[in-house]
């Protein structure tokens, strides 16, 4: 066996600029873990006029900007097509994340030289194991949107959140995502926002994953799926000693956008009216106040201040007092390349 390229952490670039944007957040679905807040992130579908003047307010035509295309399911917004071929324009990376519904006939509208890449969510091996978190038929829709996707050449990647509903069943995951053909395989961790925020699923069961069985299943499937060929991304979350802690807000370029016009530096505040940002009159304007970016200055020995804040039962304590982990930014990814064999 080729022992597997060791997972690297991806540090903030200097410059880098990620543009997440939901251009509407209806969706078809009702999703267990769902993030979207309709009361703080608006119900309306953007038009594409106002779509169009977001872009361009946030591109720089002399360097290129990743933006990733959200809802909601992003999907059923009429003009997809359009923003794409709009965003590609303007110098944008475009990434467009699915459910897998893929609606509007978006395969045949794009082209896959239009699009950078289509990501599909898929929280299960199986109908078994996806369907009771992500609804009804969404196992069966989803595989087999995604070989239609890759059978037309387009790049494609594959999102697995990871809750204590599923870790259990990640490692089934890798000889999927490869049977599927599918390129890039992307585990995220749950967030405690949206409809998670709640906390439990149940007396016995919890929606995040403690620090014991994270860092014992999810490196091990990450490097497996490298073995097949595939590249994995997945959280960095829990620091090692030596580490520093860096926050995105503070070293790195992340705009989340939803339609009520709210721009947020930190995915972890999106729950509450603190964001940094707001549009007005097509621009983006700073907004004063105790806002998100105030907290990102704040050392603290847990590491991110907002997971402290927000979602503090994720960390433990040792009898002194001090963290057993410190909790990295959210933002900070691991990577591993694919085995080339």
């Amino acid at each position: 066996m080729i022992k597997p390229t060791p997972a690297r952490t991806v540090g903030f670039r200097p410059g880098e600029r990620n543009v997440f944007f939901h251009l509407l957040t209806a969706c078809n679905l009702s999703c267990k873990h769902c993030y979207i807040n309709p009361p703080q992130h608006g119900t309306v579908t953007l038009s594409l006029e106002t779509v169009l003047a977001w872009l361009r307010c946030f591109s720089r035509p002399d360097q290129e900007s990743n933006l990733i295309l959200l809802g909601g399911e992003p999907t059923m917004h009429p003009d997809l097509a359009g923003i794409i071929r709009a965003a590609k324009s303007m110098n944008y990376h475009v990434t467009v994340d699915s459910n897998g519904f893929l609606f509007h006939d978006l395969l045949d509208r794009v082209s896959p030289e239009e699009l950078d890449f289509l990501s599909f969510s898929l929280d299960g091996p199986d109908a078994a194991v996806n369907d009771p978190i992500r609804g009804d038929g969404v196992f069966a829709t989803c595989t087999e949107n995604i070989k239609k996707a890759v059978a037309q050449g387009f790049r494609t990647s594959l999102i697995y959140t990871v809750s204590g509903m599923n870790i259990v069943h990640l490692h089934r995951m890798p000889e999927l995502v490869k049977e599927l053909g599918v390129q890039r395989f992307f585990i995220q961790v749950i967030g405690l926002r949206g409809k998670p925020a709640g906390g439990m699923l149940s007396p016995e069961t919890a929606w995040q994953v403690d620090p014991e069985h994270w860092l014992e299943i999810v490196p091990e499937v990450a490097a497996r799926a490298a073995e097949l060929g595939l590249a994995v991304t997945y959280p960095k979350v829990y620091l090692d000693p030596d580490e520093p802690f860096e926050c995105a807000g503070q070293v790195a370029e992340n705009y989340f956008i939803f339609p009520n016009g709210r721009v947020y530096q930190c995915p972890l505040c999106e729950d509450y009216p603190i964001h940094g940002f707001c549009m007005e009159n097509d621009q983006l304007v700073k907004r004063r106040g105790l806002n998100e970016d105030r907290f990102f200055t704040l050392s603290i020995p847990e590491g991110c201040v907002m997971n402290k804040l927000l979602q503090p039962d994720n960390i433990e304590y040792l009898a002194d007092g001090s963290p057993r982990h410190r909790i990295s930014c959210c933002l900070l990814k691991q990577h591993i390349e694919p085995v080339r064999k």
